[in-house]
């Protein structure tokens, strides 16, 4: 039997994280994806992934691209022009600056289904800052529904496994009708919640490899001072997931803390001493305070907000996430969203 995907053909601009997974799920399922990499890679894959392979281009074929350059942005358009499907992770604007945004590549090939992956949104007020996994959980009020009362907030209950069963099995569910389709077959699609849930552990296995987590050494993710959660003099808790050597260097700026190397920021035996200063930083200041200086700059912040704050906080507002019922519920929209291409 083929796989589902099979004859699919997708476009991926490699990105961080979460793009290069949905494509690797795409992969997974027989599309052919060719992958669009940068001549050199960032520091932050670099630190996390290792100078490798990484396991997330498994089943990709590589194309490098320097798409600064002309000719090479012509060559991506010709790509794109002859594919069934486009994803990136970049800012919003930044494809439409590279003249690859949905406007331009309809015109070579008005069947693309292009996909944005992006942590805040094609719109709404935080769109353009940077930000990190801990930030977004936290600013959607989930985090603080891990907390226990009093204690600092973790992960959020049911969301890894049970809601990424059912994005797992929904997914494989339109793999194969779209396989049945073209073939008049169909087929079990067998959604186990732990298959599930380890395939999307794909971006911390790699991290895992690299020595960054699970190990002796200690930890970007568990012992850093620049991605962690840290409470405020009111009770309140708020986010910091600074892992780019710029972002960090914004973070301490912001801070005023003019005395730290932010050269230095993957110094791990510093780390102890910098979360110490920071923590005792942070819990001088009631969570109002941080919000006001670090919300909106690329310092990967949000603050840990309950599921009835985050439904009036003004991103999430504008991008109309959530609603709140008469008698006080909250309801998520459906996502993700889906726009014209042109």
């Amino acid at each position: 039997m083929n796989p589902p995907l099979d004859g699919i053909h997708v476009i991926e601009f490699e990105g961080l994280g979460p793009g290069p997974l949905a494509g690797r799920m795409l992969a997974d399922m027989g599309a052919q994806v060719t992958l669009i990499v940068r001549p050199t890679a960032g520091a932050v894959a670099a630190q996390l992934g290792g100078r490798g392979e990484s396991p997330l281009r498994q089943g990709k074929r590589v194309v490098v691209l320097d798409l600064k350059r002309h000719e090479d942005r012509a060559e991506a358009m010709a790509l794109v022009a002859h594919a069934d499907a486009l994803i990136e992770g970049n800012r919003p604007g930044v494809m439409e600056r590279l003249g690859l945004g949905p406007a331009d590549v309809a015109e070579r090939n008005p069947r693309l289904v292009y996909g944005r992956m992006t942590g805040w949104g094609q719109q709404g007020p935080l769109a353009q800052v940077a930000g990190h996994d801990l930030n977004y959980v936290a600013l959607t009020g989930l985090l603080s529904l891990s907390a226990h009362r009093g204690e600092r907030p973790m992960v959020p209950p049911t969301v890894l496994g049970d809601a990424a069963g059912a994005l797992g099995l929904a997914f494989g569910m339109v793999c194969a009708i779209l396989e049945a389709r073209r073939s008049g077959s169909g087929r079990v699609v067998d959604g186990a919640i732990v298959d599930v849930v380890a395939m999307l552990g794909s971006i911390a296995q790699t991290v895992r490899a690299n020595g960054q987590l699970d190990g002796a050494d200690a930890s970007p993710f568990h012992d850093s001072p620049f991605y962690d959660v840290y409470a405020c003099a009111d009770g309140g808790f708020i986010t910091i997931g600074a892992l780019e050597p710029q972002f960090y260097a914004l973070l301490l700026q912001k801070l005023g803390i003019g005395d730290l190397d932010p050269g230095a920021q993957y110094d791990k035996a510093t780390w102890p001493a910098v979360k110490a200063r920071l923590s005792a930083l942070f819990a001088s200041k009631p969570r109002a305070h941080w919000c006001e200086l670090l919300e909106g700059t690329d310092v990967c912040f949000a603050p840990v907000l309950g599921v009835a704050e985050a439904a009036a906080h003004p991103h999430i507002a504008a991008r109309r996430i959530y609603s709140t019922s008469t008698d006080g519920a909250v309801h998520p929209a459906p996502a993700p969203r889906f726009l014209p291409l042109a």
